[in-house]
């Protein structure tokens, strides 16, 4: 089989895939808390994906991607079988697996899909779990049963109530805090402003935060400076220092702002895809 071979695809909603693409070296070495960066074509963006799974036995790395711009929609594309031109990896640093007592994981929207192998690592090492999953409606829920399985304890928050408790992850973080719930540490990944208030929620409550970041990003392997975020005060490289940072003090203002730099280019962009794309199945 050819490198980066899509082995399985699977649609896990509207917008939303998962892919289990065939790199075995990057399956021998990957860890729990790394990434890829994913390339379609030649002249195509480089994008950074969480690793959600690998398996060193078959070769194979399993990453799951919602299609929120043209890079992500072309990719999403991608049939079983097809391949990516690239897939660049692992990167990043692996996280610090160590028994805390009690750990709280918080998935939002697909970053529910990048807290399941921190949850499953935290596990293997002793820890009880307690996952806290947010979605702004019960069918953008995903991996449910899969974060059920690794956990001792789970509470889903919908925006709109349609499914768990209505709110956000932090109003789930607030009921159980009130039910009596002690956690030692939290792991959070999600929308930026997610994470801004979980970890200042967090803090609140004594728990020790840490956030995985976002920025853009170009070549992975902190070279161009393009993804650097503000940590206690300094300057760090969300791709060789990270992704994830403990998150008492990282200026996520400044983060927010970072990755809105590109927001009228991003859409332009996928406008003419999706315009382009149209007009050519258009023709047949």
């Amino acid at each position: 089989m050819e490198k980066y071979t899509i082995v399985n695809k699977k649609n896990i909603s509207d917008t939303i895939c998962e892919f289990e693409i065939y790199a075995p070296l990057i399956a021998a070495k990957a860890k729990a808390g790394q990434f890829i960066i994913l390339r379609a074509e030649e002249l195509g963006e480089r994008v950074p994906v969480t690793l959600v799974d690998w398996n060193p036995q078959k070769g194979t790395i399993t990453a799951i991607i919602q299609a929120i711009g043209k890079s992500t929609l072309m990719f999403n594309n991608l049939k079983q079988g097809d391949k990516f031109l690239t897939v660049a990896g692992p990167l990043g640093t692996a996280l610090e697996i160590k028994k805390y007592g009690t750990v709280a994981v918080v998935g939002g929207g697909v970053g529910i899909a990048e807290i399941l192998p921190i949850a499953k690592a935290f596990k293997e090492a002793g820890n009880r779990i307690v996952s806290i999953l947010g979605a702004r409606t019960k069918s953008l829920l995903i991996l449910e049963d899969e974060m059920k399985a690794v956990s001792d304890v789970t509470a889903i928050a919908t925006d709109d109530g349609s499914y768990g408790q209505k709110g956000l992850v932090t109003d789930a973080l607030k009921t159980l805090h009130e039910k009596g719930e002690k956690i030692d540490a939290g792991f959070i990944i999600g929308p930026i402003p997610m994470m801004k208030f979980t970890a200042k929620l967090m803090t609140e409550l004594g728990i020790k935060p840490f956030a995985s970041l976002n920025p853009i990003m170009l070549d992975g392997t902190g070279m161009c400076g393009c993804c650097r975020v503000i940590v206690n005060g300094e300057t760090k490289f969300a791709c060789v220092d990270g992704p994830m940072f403990e998150a008492s003090n990282i200026d996520f203002d400044n983060l927010m702002k970072r990755t809105g730099e590109y927001k009228t280019e991003e859409k332009e962009s996928l406008e003419h895809y999706e315009k382009d794309h149209k007009c050519k199945i258009g023709l047949h």
